[in-house]
């Protein structure tokens, strides 16, 4: 975005997808994108969410060995890409740092999402005011928050995804740190992002939070 621009024009605002999928997850015992949800996965869950609350492209990021993940991008009701982290045990900036590398993504995003693959119990309408919150301060780094405690998924403007693939930070709370980009955070009522799904007493936890158990 050109320096001193504080607003997008109508319909300039455009935001893609980021789903972080290339971890073991070895704690829980199955894949999570995998795990069921509904009369679905998380995967398809996720991807189905995201294309509602309007985003323009969504890529998963996955290891390169994980095909059963990959039959499921297939199958997902929102188009999806793929994106190959080649070495996921360097842990999850790493997959981070893949999808800022990636070359395919369309030039007319704006905004990207950086979204765990284990919170598909986070409330439609949180993402939704999430993704029209940024709006309001394109050039700043955005997060949803509750009670007062920053939280994930994380909105980044062109400017600061653009330099995460070359970004010698260890973790995205580093290369957050040391960002120029304002950051800025909503808060939002939904106890949802107070829990990533670790273990399999998470994962029951999450169906309980959606209204799923």
């Amino acid at each position: 975005m050109p320096s001193g621009k504080t607003q997008l024009a109508v319909g300039e605002f455009q935001f893609a997808v980021v789903i972080l999928g290339a971890g073991r997850s070895t704690r829980i015992g199955r894949p999570k994108l995998l795990l069921p949800w509904g009369r679905t996965t998380v995967l398809n869950h996720l991807t189905h969410q995201w294309a509602d609350a309007g985003a323009k492209q969504i890529a998963l990021v996955r290891a390169a060995e994980d095909e059963a993940l990959d039959k499921e991008r297939l199958r997902a009701e929102a188009s999806t890409d793929s994106i190959i982290n080649p070495a996921p045990e360097r842990g999850m900036f790493s997959s981070i740092q893949c999808a800022a590398q990636w070359t395919a993504w369309n030039t007319t995003i704006t905004h990207w999402v950086i979204a765990l693959g284990d919170q598909p119990h986070l409330r439609s309408d949180t993402l939704k005011r999430l993704v029209e919150t940024v709006q309001k301060e394109p050039r700043a780094v955005w997060q949803p928050a509750r009670n007062g405690r920053p939280r994930h998924p994380v909105v980044l403007p062109k400017s600061a995804f653009e330099r995460l693939g070359t970004f010698g930070a260890s973790d995205l709370k580093e290369f957050l740190n040391s960002a120029p980009e304002t950051r800025r955070t909503v808060e939002m009522n939904d106890e949802g992002l107070d829990l990533d799904i670790d273990t399999p007493e998470d994962y029951e936890r999450a169906k309980q939070i959606a209204g799923l158990a």
